[in-house]
């Protein structure tokens, strides 16, 4: 089985998310990644492979992932028939360690945090108490937003690194065979979307990034993202705008037009669509 490379903090532009699960069945494919990984499996069963590692889950099974531990979850046959019945639910918190800084780990009072990351190469499986404890926070910070969530994860990690409860997945950290991985091609255009969205970027150059037909390219962005391309571009544009709206006396059409917009009016179309309010609004809001 091939292993994926892929990023989630240039998908969900966020360097922390709490990803509530409600699918048919679970779609990603083996994959790894530089941010770590908590999940908590709600509803479904099957089998998951954590680095050279395979067991059976039901619901109730958590486990925290390092960064790069390649890993998937594989539904059980029955959940590929279409029974409505048949959910698979889960609650999957993502972050990028650089969201405190060397700073932070530096610190003395940081030093379990440090083990329990370095023991996350490894794979941890969460149970007893701790299983449920951390279960009953994560479904609280699925409904939390901005700085609540950034406290939501320093308690969650606190209580995993003074945990006893948790065990080992892998014996020793997970080496992926250079041979066996390639890179995912949507983080490349993450990443130049990232860097270029001030341009007019165009469905034909955008595929190109991708070394794709536009057909082809449109399928893999829905699939993947579960949102069109533009769809996508506009999420990131709008939110360098509101960045721009906070931190600077710009006008309206100069954050238009430095977002990578051609006209004021479609600026504020797709900002009120996103953010339900009109750019002075939010800035009324938020500057006063």
């Amino acid at each position: 089985m091939k292993v994926e490379r892929t990023e989630i903090t240039p998908r969900l532009n966020s360097y922390v998310t709490v990803l509530p699960r409600n699918e048919s069945f679970f779609q990603s494919p083996f994959h790894f990644h530089p941010e770590l990984e908590l999940v908590y499996i709600k509803e479904s069963f099957g089998k998951r492979i954590i680095g050279n590692a395979m067991d059976y889950f039901n619901a109730g099974d958590m486990v925290f992932l390092g960064s790069d531990l390649p890993h998937v979850w594989l539904n059980d046959e029955a959940y590929y028939k279409n029974d409505p019945k048949l959910k698979a639910k889960a609650i999957v918190l993502y972050f990028n360690k650089d969201i405190f800084g060397s700073l932070f780990y530096s610190l003395k009072e940081s030093y379990k945090i440090n083990q329990l990351f370095e023991k996350a190469a490894r794979g941890l499986l969460v149970t007893g108490k701790t299983n449920k404890s951390i279960a009953s926070k994560l479904e609280k910070l699925a409904k939390k937003k901005d700085f609540d969530i950034i406290v939501g994860l320093v308690e969650i990690l606190s209580e995993l690194s003074e945990s006893k409860e948790i065990a080992f997945i892998n014996n020793e950290a997970f080496v992926p065979a250079s041979d066996k991985s390639h890179k995912d091609r949507i983080t490349d255009v993450l990443n130049y979307v990232k860097q270029n969205f001030k341009e007019d970027i165009t469905l034909n150059g955008i595929s190109k990034i991708a070394n794709l037909t536009p057909q082809s390219f449109c399928r893999m962005f829905k699939s993947r993202l579960k949102k069109h391309f533009v769809e996508y571009l506009n999420e990131v544009r709008i939110a360098n705008a509101c960045k721009l709206l906070l931190e600077t006396d710009y006008s309206i059409a100069e954050i238009a037009y430095d977002c990578g917009y051609k006209t004021v009016s479609n600026f504020n179309k797709q900002f009120k669509k996103i953010n339900g309010v009109t750019p002075k609004d939010y800035k009324a809001v938020h500057v006063g």
